[in-house]
């Protein structure tokens, strides 16, 4: 079976499920494996938060924010442990905060505070008089909500906080934190939230930059010019910058998207923007391309849908590769005429 990329755009316009097939075939994926990153929390560090929390406040007996803010900024841990309890994100835990303190929590001082006790969870806090001010009032309002049972919600909503250690109010914390939890209980929650869903969206860049160095590797070994844009950069001529340009911005003859998802519908959005680039590559004149777009791809998402595929191959004329066939990707297209090595 040849690959698109190996063949005449003529073939691939009169088969095009033969080629579509060629590429599912080799697309892998990898999301069984995550790269920690920086700020990944081990097991161990998080449950050394736990225990202090849990002896700070006698086993959950008096969940008080004053000697849980006092631990906190000695054992920072305790402000992730928090979060876990209450299951929010840092935006909505600064926002609920905001809306009951009346103290201003913008979501870039929630994000900050996260990520550095995640960088440092062992390093005490530091006690300016606005971060003071700030995490006093995160800690009160985990504390309002962890003392209060879940209000009563239409029929047809379910309450944040409707969760086996959060249902009751204390006594449910003191449950779960003295006894088993019940098995089909914690199924069920982590039906509701996905396991390791937060991480996998801290190191979404990270998933894919493994493709993206992988193509550096490739353009650095064959000596090709590239320019390697950043996120959300501007580029003239573009108004979304692709991954690589090849030599420069300043002449653009090749362009590479390196994209990779495990979801269909995000796969089915950057086959768009793939065939957004092929649109402006042919204006003016539809016969003669200003640029060659090539897509590089990986993960489950991109094998879903066929037409999605199809729709991909005719925006790059079947320039479509995946991890598997990278090695080919300077023999089978315009690369090969800035190749140096």
């Amino acid at each position: 079976m040849k690959y698109p990329f190996e063949v005449p755009f003529t073939f691939i316009e009169a088969n095009p499920d033969v080629y579509i097939s060629a590429v599912f075939s080799c697309l892998e994926s990898e999301f069984l494996v995550l790269p920690k990153g920086n700020g990944f929390i081990d097991y161990t560090v998080f449950e050394t938060g736990y225990e202090v929390l849990k002896r700070v406040t006698n086993g959950f007996q008096n969940i008080e924010p004053v000697p849980i803010t006092r631990a906190a900024f000695q054992n920072p841990m305790i402000i992730i442990v928090l979060r876990a309890m209450l299951g929010f994100t840092p935006p909505e835990w600064a926002y609920v905060t905001t809306q009951r303190t009346g103290i201003e929590i913008n979501q870039g001082f929630v994000r900050t505070l996260d990520r550095n006790i995640r960088m440092a969870p062992l390093t005490p806090l530091g006690s300016g008089l606005i971060k003071k001010e700030r995490v006093e009032a995160l800690i009160e309002t985990a504390c309002q909500l962890l003392n209060s049972p879940v209000p009563e919600v239409e029929s047809d909503k379910i309450h944040r906080l409707d969760k086996a250690d959060t249902s009751a109010g204390p006594s449910a914390i003191r449950t779960m934190s003295s006894m088993g939890v019940p098995y089909a209980m914690l199924l069920y929650e982590r039906f509701l939230g996905r396991p390791f869903a937060g991480h996998r969206d801290s190191v979404s860049e990270l998933i894919g930059d493994s493709l993206e160095s992988a193509i550096e590797e490739v353009l650095t070994k064959a000596g090709v010019s590239y320019r390697k844009t950043k996120r959300a950069e501007r580029i003239a001529g573009f108004d979304q910058a692709p991954d690589f340009i090849i030599p420069s911005e300043f002449n653009p003859q090749v362009v590479i998207e390196a994209k990779i998802t495990e979801d269909d519908g995000t796969a089915r959005d950057k086959v768009t923007r793939v065939q957004h680039l092929a649109s402006i590559s042919l204006a003016g004149n539809p016969r003669t391309p200003k640029f060659e777009v090539i897509a590089c791809i990986g993960g489950r998402g991109f094998g879903v849908r066929r037409e999605d595929m199809k729709k991909l191959l005719i925006a790059t004329r079947g320039k479509v590769f995946t991890l598997k066939t990278l090695d080919a990707l300077v023999e089978f297209t315009r690369l090969s005429e800035f190749k140096t090595k």
